[in-house]
């Protein structure tokens, strides 16, 4: 079975310059909940599809799909997080722990806009979320030194499970880039699934740290998202972000191997 997992960044009709492009304005993610209901699709966590696809959950539901969200926005919670208790769905939510609005000490990277507090984070667990890891300051993973790498990781996960007091067991990629790098040190701390983009349905034959997403943004109209729940012509449909996506792993692999040749890690 070949399944959805779509990720979501910002949910609002006032996003900031740059994230608009990947801010869904709430009227259009009201018809996607809606479309998805009505259509007898059934949300799960990336956790429980994770689990399901590799032999450690019980058989998928006919239409599953999955909803993710990235960063930890402030709308995740004043707005996207009543429509999807309104439509019955679970959701993870990939946290960037150095962004939180009271990160305090702990605070580090630059938001692009108002994030969550803590308490909220706690609040959306209680109704249900998923927690996910998403890094402590959303470098691009697979351009930083081992040692900073997994100080990204392992504060990430060690900040989110203190402040929600649950285990933190699966996370998303900044940018969605890695390496096989990347997955070696994502595993060693801890993590047992984590996301990617690529823009392809998720299937048990992928590498269960790498799972691939569908990006939803701005632009993403009705047609494309309805073709892409379904399953209709995903690759085409997405062309132009997975060309992209190729293009670009290919210099950032190039970079960081003349970085590597420079300071010997």
């Amino acid at each position: 079975m070949r399944v959805p997992v779509l990720m979501y960044h910002s949910v609002t009709d006032e996003p900031t310059a740059e994230t608009r492009p990947h801010a869904v304005r709430p009227a259009d993610f009201a018809r996607h909940l809606s479309y998805l209901k009505d259509h007898g699709f059934t949300a799960l966590t990336f956790r429980d599809l994770a689990a399901s696809l590799h032999g450690d959950g019980p058989p998928l539901p006919d239409r599953p799909v999955v909803l993710t969200f990235d960063d930890g926005y402030a709308d995740f919670h004043h707005t996207a997080l009543p429509l999807l208790q309104q439509y019955g769905m679970p959701a993870t939510l990939f946290v960037t722990s150095g962004w939180i609005a009271d990160a305090g000490k702990d605070a580090a990277g630059r938001p692009l806009d108002a994030t969550l507090s803590w308490s909220q984070v706690r609040e959306a667990v209680s109704c249900g979320i998923e927690i996910g890891g998403h890094s402590h300051s959303h470098p691009q993973l697979d351009q930083l030194s081992t040692r900073e790498l997994r100080a990204e990781l392992q504060r990430n996960k060690a900040i989110l499970e203190d402040k929600t007091g649950i285990p933190i067991t699966t996370m998303a990629y900044p940018y969605g880039y890695s390496s096989a790098r990347v997955r070696r040190e994502v595993r060693d701390a801890g993590y047992s699934a984590a996301c990617a983009v690529n823009n392809a349905l998720t299937a048990a034959a992928h590498d269960v740290l790498a799972m691939p997403r569908l990006t939803v943004g701005r632009t993403t109209g009705m047609d494309k998202f309805r073709r892409a729940v379904e399953g209709r012509g995903v690759p085409l449909i997405y062309l132009k972000e997975r060309a992209l996506t190729k293009g670009y792993a290919l210099v950032r692999r190039t970079r960081y191997l003349i970085w590597q040749v420079a300071h010997g890690d």
